[in-house]
């Protein structure tokens, strides 16, 4: 009876050990299991933590600042959760709204420098009215000079007014006729500062149409003052003209210190349009050149690069032109000139009368005259005689040559003064005098 029992004990025992040793197995794979479990949750963790700080600190200031500027490349996730963005539901709303509130902004301020700028404009326009006034009445070389100055001054305040206005959705404002290649760039070199420097090409016949005339002198003024205003003071800003088979550029090489690529990249992204959208990314103050010109070029259909060097060692813009904003420039007819004959008498009805009288010269001793042959009248009216023998002299003898003017007096106390002041008093001058001699005349003729 005792060895059953043992056995049957150690039967028990037996198989009390081994679901013992089973269940300390489990339990070990369990703690493992378990242990490899949170080590994973705790590196999960770990790179949900990361990923929020990634998005905190990177994506979200690359979203707000790719409203304002395209060129900024938005960083994806650190890594994948189950194949997608954790955050991408997030990024797109934050972007719709920045954007929204971005855009609201932008149009607010675009609205208010738009009003303000009309104002400045017609407050400039009113003052150069006033200026051209003065300057057509006074004619002292000191007061022509302050005048020419404020007129410039002037110029270049309603310049960065026009330019501010169209930057923030305004139309230039002038309406001029076809005007050719040169007298565009003159008339931008009038509204920079350093007008002195830039080096006006040849007379070209090739004009621009009416409607893209004021553009395109808007455009060419910030090129030619951002050119002077980036190179040395004594350096030339040179402009050239560059036939194309589809149309021409105006090519602006200036002597600077050049551009870097980012500020090339940069230049060329605002030049294509993309700078009139927000005013405030321009920087502090705004440098509105770049931007002014793509919103131009995108409207009115011509190009701008400024990508290229120039020989001086700065930069070379180009403002290419195409073929459909370019015309012919027309050239006045020279009036014909009558020539009067001398083999036939003038026709009555060609006879003008002239206001200059015939110059008649005297002789001292009246002497006998055989009678003239009469042939005719000239074209002054005076009749052609023809005398039958020389004499010695007349009472008075009708010349039938138009009278001479005045040579002018010698002068030799002071040398001539080319200043471009006294330039422009000797012209005003002549002009008032001629003005009241036409006046004179016309009196005297009725």
């Amino acid at each position: 009876m005792e060895y059953p029992l043992l056995m049957a004990v150690l039967v028990c025992v037996s198989l009390l050990a081994a679901a013992f040793a089973l269940l300390l197995v489990r339990q070990r794979r369990v703690t493992a299991n378990t242990g490899r479990r949170g080590e994973q949750l705790l590196a999960e963790l770990r790179a949900r933590e990361e990923e929020d700080r990634h998005l905190l600190h990177r994506r979200l200031p690359a979203i707000v600042e790719s409203q304002a500027n395209q060129a900024v490349t938005v960083p994806g996730p650190l890594r994948a959760f189950n194949g997608e963005d954790p955050h991408r539901e997030l990024l797109v709303v934050i972007s719709e709204l920045t954007g929204q509130t971005r855009r609201n902004a932008a149009e607010s301020a675009a609205a208010t420098l738009r009003a303000m700028m009309r104002t400045v404009q017609n407050l400039a326009g009113e003052q150069q009215v006033l200026i051209s006034a003065m300057e057509e009445r006074h004619d002292n070389p000191d007061v022509l000079d302050g005048l020419l100055g404020l007129d410039h001054a002037n110029s270049q305040l309603g310049r960065r007014a026009q330019a501010t206005a169209v930057l923030c959705g305004s139309w230039p404002g002038l309406q001029r006729s076809a005007a050719t290649l040169t007298d565009v760039v003159r008339g931008a070199t009038g509204r920079i500062r350093d007008y002195a420097r830039v080096q006006i090409p040849a007379p070209s016949d090739t004009a621009v149409v009416s409607q893209a005339v004021e553009p395109v002198v808007l455009a060419v003024a910030e090129l030619l003052d951002n050119g002077a205003r980036h190179s040395q003071p004594g350096s030339p800003v040179q402009v050239t003209f560059q036939q194309a088979h589809n149309g021409l550029a105006i090519v602006i090489d200036d002597a600077g210190v050049g551009m870097t690529v980012e500020a090339v990249q940069r230049a060329g992204w605002l030049l294509e349009g993309h700078g009139g959208q927000d005013i405030a990314a321009l920087g502090v103050p705004p440098r509105i050149g770049f931007a002014v010109i793509g919103v131009l070029s995108r409207r009115y259909g011509f190009r701008v690069s400024v990508d290229m060097r120039s020989p001086f060692g700065g930069v070379r813009a180009v403002l290419f032109l195409p073929s459909e904003l370019l015309t012919r420039a027309a050239v006045p007819a020279p009036a014909p000139q009558e020539v009067p004959s001398l083999a036939a008498p003038a026709s009555p009805a060609a006879i003008t009368p002239s206001p200059t009288p015939p110059v008649r010269a005297p002789a001292p001793e009246p002497q006998p005259a055989e009678p003239a042959e009469e042939l005719g009248t000239t074209a002054h009216g005076l009749p052609r005689r023809r005398r039958r023998a020389p004499v010695t002299g007349s009472a008075t003898t009708t010349l039938s040559v138009p009278v001479p003017p005045p040579a002018a007096p010698e002068v030799t106390e002071s040398p001539v003064n080319h200043s471009p002041v006294a330039t422009a008093t000797a012209w005003q001058r002549g002009t008032r005098q001629g003005r009241a001699s036409s006046t004179a005349d016309e009196r005297d003729f009725q």
